[in-house]
């Protein structure tokens, strides 16, 4: 997967609008190898982050979990540290 597409899944407090757009946007850019198309795919890119991003909105509402919510600021210093171990900086 790639890397900058991050879980958004069962956070507190839950996910934005803007975070499932810029996954999207993220799976978007690395399916086509485009970082930013053409005027002649543009509707198509734009219009694949669009519906990712409504089909992503649906999925994450519809799930469900026993656990409790994680909490950002602990996984972002978890991800911080796995990144610091992986590449020593």
């Amino acid at each position: 997967m790639c890397r900058n597409i991050k879980t958004l899944f069962n956070f507190d407090p839950p996910v934005t609008d803007d975070e499932v757009r810029a996954a999207s946007l993220q799976f978007v850019r690395k399916i086509s190898g485009f970082n930013k198309p053409s005027k002649a795919n543009e509707d198509a890119f734009l219009g694949a982050v669009e519906e990712i991003a409504g089909i992503s909105s649906r999925l994450l509402r519809s799930l469900e979990t026993n656990a409790p919510p994680k909490n950002r600021e602990e996984e972002a210093a978890k991800a911080k540290a796995r990144a610091a171990e992986r590449f020593g900086a």
